[in-house]
């Protein structure tokens, strides 16, 4: 089949490929479609295999020259697609499938020119990386940081006991409880009934957010509460009413912390032999933490800048991929099926859509930023060996628990080994911004709020 095509670039990364077929292919096409038909369609007053070809024409014109077209287009444009001298940046993504503009009409004594339309990687030119400047927070462990810590590890290692019989209720506590509603009439509501419920007196995690009402109540007391919910209380059921509730306190336990000592170290991990050897450890974690999070902040601000001068114009089906590759791994980390979110989206009155569009100028973001760090390290043109890779495995069998065995075996096994190439040249890349660029101190910052936000 001879194929000439025109292409025309249009906005958004979109491609229009005009393509013309000349007469004589769509008259062989055509014919050979007839005569297969011919030998094999079945039609009243005609053997098998014996229909003429004018009375076929005549009763199936339109369908014949219908299923030619499509198989014209398709046929040209495997041709197209299949020639290995097609330009590469010319090839439609992966997930768009190119689009037919109009309505191609048959003439078969004529030539047929059709255009189809698809998305293709965004071209663009690379702006300045080179010689920039940016301002990142300073940042240094603090004390009170390591305090944290090891009460967090106290917290961890506490152990919980029965309060005397006369103690009455504080926060902190660990508090058993039966609850129900009542009536106007003070008596149970039906269906509002739980027993043994256990929480932690002050963290606020029951329904009713009955902790303070709790307060000086001992063990096997009852109380009648009578509370208020605000117009804008979390819990729609509650918003604006007041309820009665019945408590009663069946069971009071309070956490008891380890001191800090060497004991308490050994307990946490038999490496650790002092006191000291905890805290060493634990700084350690937080120094890595602390660079990782300041690298992080380096690299988002170059990139930050290298966008500026770099525009790119994202295609649709690139930002719909995107979105749609978001709403599932929200599914996953809520551990539903995301058709299941989606109705329980709809019935909190905020669509799946709604939820998606708000995503959609980060999406953007993040792909104009994927984009410049592929064409960045592509540029490079890095070779990783598998020396490279060795080291990375005794690297990372490292800083984990797991061993270097355990650790080759999971990405071989997983065929990871390709990513992993990947993420090496990526952290040469961002090393290489890190050493070609400026990084200026800027205002002093915590390390607990530096840590936590990672907008």
């Amino acid at each position: 089949m001879t194929v000439s095509k025109e292409i025309t670039r249009l906005e958004h990364s979109e491609l229009k490929m005009t393509v013309k077929v000349g007469k004589d292919d769509i008259r062989s096409e055509y014919d050979e479609l007839v005569s297969d038909y011919s030998k094999n369609i079945q039609i009243p007053g005609f053997r098998k295999g014996k229909v003429p070809r004018e009375v076929l024409i005549r009763k199936y014109a339109d369908s014949l020259k219908g299923e030619v077209l499509g198989k014209i287009i398709e046929k040209a444009m495997g041709s197209v697609f299949e020639d290995e001298t097609f330009p590469k940046e010319d090839r439609p993504l992966p997930y768009s499938t190119p689009r037919l503009e109009d309505d191609p009409v048959l003439d078969l004594e004529t030539d047929l020119t059709f255009s189809v339309v698809y998305d293709v990687l965004p071209q663009f030119t690379l702006g300045q990386w080179k010689g920039l400047e940016v301002e990142v927070p300073d940042a240094e462990l603090a004390d009170e940081d390591l305090n944290r810590e090891l009460e967090a590890v106290r917290e961890r290692n506490a152990i919980v006991l029965d309060k005397d019989d006369e103690a009455e209720a504080a926060k902190g506590d660990v508090v058993t409880v039966n609850y129900c509603e009542l009536t106007g009439a003070g008596e149970p509501l039906a269906g509002t009934e739980r027993e043994d419920f256990v929480f932690t007196l002050g963290s606020e995690n029951n329904l009713y957010r009955f902790d303070d009402e709790l307060i000086r109540m001992k063990k096997g007391e009852s109380r009648d509460i009578e509370k208020t919910y605000g117009e804008d209380f979390e819990n729609a059921d509650l918003a604006g009413k007041t309820k009665k509730i019945r408590v009663t306190l069946t069971a009071l336990k309070e956490r008891q912390l380890p001191d800090l000592d060497d004991d308490l170290a050994q307990d946490v991990d038999e490496k650790f032999k002092t006191l000291e050897d905890l805290k060493a450890s634990i700084r350690e974690r937080l120094a890595k933490n602390l660079n990782r999070r300041l690298r992080d902040i380096t690299i988002n601000k170059l990139l930050e800048k290298i966008m500026e001068k770099t525009p790119v114009d994202i295609p649709e089906s690139m930002i719909r991929i995107e979105l749609d590759s978001r709403w599932r791994n929200l599914a996953r980390r809520l551990n539903m099926p995301a058709e299941n979110l989606a109705k329980m989206m709809a019935n909190s009155g905020e669509g799946a859509e709604s939820l998606q569009e708000g995503w959609r100028p980060e999406a953007i973001r993040a792909l104009h930023s994927r984009l410049i760090v592929e064409s960045l390290i592509q540029d490079q043109n890095w070779e990783v060996t598998d020396a490279d890779v060795e080291k990375e495995y005794e690297t990372m069998a490292a800083d984990s628990a797991i061993s270097l065995e355990e650790l080759k075996k999971y990405y071989e096994q997983e065929n990871m080994k390709e990513f992993l190439k990947e993420e090496i040249k990526e952290r040469r890349l961002f090393d290489l911004l890190i050493a070609e660029n400026t990084i200026k101190t800027g205002k002093k910052e915590n390390y607990l709020d530096l840590v936590e936000n990672n907008g």
